[in-house]
């Protein structure tokens, strides 16, 4: 579609006019308009138009200079717009709709009400609830900015220039200031801008709270300032309920036991305090269900770059027919996804480059979910909908993890002793997926857990299986496509042996893998580079064990053990008694032959919470699975009672 015409306009405005100035509607939907086809000098002579749809187009942002300003209903959905400052030019707007624009976010739902004082609905939904929210936060950020410049115009000295010293407030502010969920950070950075910008130019004088008729006059300064789109977080809009019945403990620290190693090189138990135990699976969301069995979790990787110490606190869980997206700090479920008929047994995250249709590059969050059916949904966590199903096996899926190296390979892992590599492929214009498969690995069991070698993730893949530690070569330039086992990995007398059930396996470093069965009370830590250096020609090969954890007895299997890989030197693993148990392996791995007698000792083991933390039914639960983000922040548990425990860590 070229540049729009006023004959265009007029066959397409009502009531038919032969002027512009009397269209009231005008209707520009599906006509793949991109931005620079809505030409300012022409629209501008609607002067009495009210209503515009502009769906269904290929539109990356708004002109700044529509000159609309009666209009009172703007329908925008379905476009690839990644901006929304731009709105604040329609002061009189009533409805917008928004959905179907996968690089908005959950901020920028925020923004537009700020923008627009009079808005009623967005998405056809009321929008008073979120100018509430609104309200409470800029009331709180102006509160907090303000006792940020009496801290700042304190610590300045009398010689320094004050333009200077005004720009670095800003900065400082923006940097420092924070308040609300990770999910609303580029909203509050945004408002805390415009504030510090706004408390400078009053010269240091106390900021009051903006008004709602004042908005939009002041977002147009600000526009230029807007953080780029992050793929972290879906809108609030997608119509998907939360769960009513989320708990919230807020009890002391949690209760610790076990001592520390004994070794200089170990560090002191962790102070973790439970902040959230969620029930965001039940069934028809009844806080009476305690028997959703929740299988896996897995934190969303920062996928800002060239930001230092980046970390998510977003955590993805998985249990019975649903999927949720979590935010740590506030225990609001962001998103939910339901498939009626499912079982969910597995998540995974990763990030893919889009080029819209435009030539920009955008940033996407991406969740894998697969279970009982057999297939992979993909997940627009940002966007809040699945926006592809890969059908990978005629039986259910025990696990699946994406390449760390590759952003679109993944491996699922399957009951029919099958694993299979796949290239998701990016999504086409209408963000589909056109999955195509790589590589058949087959399996003489069930595999339960899949890790790609640390060292070298495009060559290997480790799997814990029913039968045993097994490993493939996956190199993509070799010929064959269906590949049996290169080498199965048999334990020492005292851990599992050749045959035995492996059901946790992961990379403590590079080289170190850790490794547990179930019935034999330990973790066992071993060198992945001297076990294959000395592997030779041989189909099973024994590990070379570096140390020996102590852990639950448990006859009962499937209680999976995770590791920190930005820590590098710590290992989670929960028990049957809904017990967390922690390693500080540094002093361990640096141990000199030969081995102790006795497994090493947790530095701690984080105990459930007392029954009146939750409630007096749950007395007793079993974690299954537990995981913590990189830097050890957050932590997050999942049990067999349909329970999500997060402990954020002091």
């Amino acid at each position: 579609m070229g540049p729009l015409s006023a004959r265009l306009l007029m066959q397409r405005g009502r009531p038919k006019s032969d002027r512009l100035g009397k269209i009231r509607s005008l209707d520009l939907s599906g006509l793949k308009l991109l931005s620079e086809d809505l030409d300012p000098k022409l629209l501008c002579r609607l002067k009495q138009l009210q209503e515009l749809d502009l769906s269904n187009n290929q539109l990356e942002t708004l002109p700044a200079n529509l000159g609309l300003s009666h209009l009172r209903i703007l329908r925008c959905a379905n476009n690839q717009l990644g901006d929304v400052t731009a709105l604040c030019q329609f002061p009189q707007l009533e409805e917008l709709s928004l959905e179907g624009n996968p690089f908005l976010t959950v901020s920028d739902n925020l923004k537009v009400s700020f923008l627009l004082p009079n808005l009623r609905k967005v998405n056809g939904k009321d929008a008073s609830s979120t100018c509430s929210q609104v309200e409470n936060l800029n009331r709180e950020l102006t509160s907090r900015v303000t006792a940020h410049w009496e801290k700042f115009v304190a610590s300045q000295s009398p010689e320094e220039g004050a333009k200077k010293a005004q720009a670095d407030f800003v900065r400082s502010a923006v940097r420092d200031v924070r308040y609300g969920p990770e999910s609303l950070s580029e909203f509050t950075q945004w408002r805390v801008r415009m504030i510090s910008e706004e408390l400078v130019a009053s010269s240091g004088t106390q900021v009051q709270e903006a008004d709602i008729q004042e908005r939009s006059s002041k977002a147009t300064a600000a526009q230029e300032s807007r953080a780029r789109p992050v793929a972290l977080k879906r809108p609030d809009d997608v119509p998907l309920s939360l769960p009513p019945n989320k708990r919230v403990c807020t009890s002391p620290l949690a209760q610790v036991e076990g001592s520390p190693v004994g070794s200089e090189g170990s560090r002191s138990a962790l102070k973790l305090e439970p902040l959230h135990f969620l029930q965001c699976h039940s069934k028809n969301n009844s806080p009476q269900d305690l028997e959703t069995q929740l299988w896996a979790c897995a934190f969303e990787p920062a996928w800002e770059e060239g930001y230092t110490g980046a970390t998510s606190q977003t955590v993805a869980t998985c249990g019975g027919e649903s999927v949720c997206v979590i935010d740590c700090q506030t225990g609001i479920v962001l998103h939910k996804y339901k498939a009626p008929g499912e079982e969910f047994f597995s998540v995974a995250w990763t990030a893919l480059t889009v080029v819209t249709q435009a030539g920009h590059k955008k940033r996407w969050s991406v969740l894998a979910a697969a279970g009982l059916r057999g297939q992979v949904r993909l997940l627009h966590v940002r966007a809040g909908f699945c926006c592809g199903v890969i059908r990978a096996h005629k039986r259910a899926i025990a696990t699946l993890c994406f390449s760390p190296t590759h952003e679109t390979q993944l491996f699922t892992a399957s009951y029919d002793k099958r694993i299979i590599l796949w290239d998701i492929g990016t999504p086409n214009d209408d963000y589909e997926f056109q999955a195509s498969q790589l590589l058949t690995l087959d399996t003489t069991s069930t595999p339960l857990r899949l890790c790609p070698v640390a060292s070298c993730p495009n060559d290997y893949l480790l799997a814990g299986c029913e039968g045993g530690c097994c490993c493939w070569d996956v190199r993509l330039d070799q010929p064959r496509k269906r590949r049996v086992c290169e080498v199965e990995f048999i334990f020492s007398e005292g851990s599992e042996a050749s045959g035995r059930r492996v059901d946790g396996l992961a990379f403590v470093n590079k080289d170190v893998v850790a490794s547990k069965g179930n019935g034999l009370g330990t973790i066992c830590l071993w060198s992945w580079s001297q076990t294959w250096v000395g592997r030779g020609s041989q189909p099973t090969v024994a590990v070379v064990v570096l140390a020996w954890l102590q852990w639950s007895p448990t006859k009962l299997a499937y209680l999976s053990l995770s590791t920190c890989p930005a820590d590098e030197e710590t290992v989670l693993c929960g028990d049957e008694e809904g017990n967390v148990w922690i390693y500080d392996v540094r002093h361990v791995l640096t141990q000199q032959p030969p081995l102790p007698a006795a497994p090493q000792a947790p530095t701690q083991i984080l105990k459930w919470p007392q029954p009146r933390a939750l409630s007096q039914t749950v007395t007793k639960t079993m974690v299954n699975t537990v995981v913590a983000n990189p830097t050890l922040t957050y932590l997050t548990a999942l049990t067999d009672s349909n329970i999500v425990a997060i402990w954020k860590r002091h």
